[in-house]
């Protein structure tokens, strides 16, 4: 089978992992648009997606996104300039900043728990709630499969 027919009938992984984040940020940033945060991107998810609400540190969030610390520093520029987050002194570490959601942060964040919800819901309704859990069960193993390919 040449290798254009096989994409098109049997996707890889790489392919229907792609498809699937695309798919959802989609829905997200589309859905958060209507609900009053037209100016977020799909690329600030790499900050706000690992983001607590007490505050996180930018070493943190890069480790957890797995983004280099200049993007994350641009991004948590974009941010702050969008209202989104401030930076703070971090009371444990004086040397160190804490990145803290601001009122308007605290908002999209909710609303973007409760949209990922809802898609979750809706994928849980279409395949049963067995087959969603299990799904998600196995999708998540072959993440951190993954992600520890170096290991071997």
């Amino acid at each position: 089978m040449r290798r254009s027919d096989r994409k098109r009938t049997d996707p890889d992984l790489g392919v229907l992992t792609s498809r699937l984040l695309f798919a959802v940020q989609e829905e997200l940033f589309e859905t958060l648009a209507a609900q009053g945060h037209p100016d977020l991107r799909p690329q600030h998810g790499a900050v706000l997606a690992y983001l607590d609400e007490e505050g996180s540190r930018a070493t943190d969030l890069g480790r957890q996104s797995g983004q280099h610390k200049q993007v994350v520093g641009k991004l948590l520029d974009e941010l702050e300039a969008l209202g989104y987050v401030e930076r703070r002194p971090d009371p444990t570490d004086r040397r160190a900043k804490l990145v803290v959601p601001t009122a308007r942060g605290l908002d999209q964040m909710t609303r973007s728990d409760a949209i990922l919800a809802a898609i979750e819901e809706r994928h849980a309704r279409a395949l049963g709630v067995a087959s969603f859990a299990e799904f998600k069960r196995a999708f998540g193993a072959v993440v951190e499969g993954q992600r520890a390919w170096r290991d071997g």
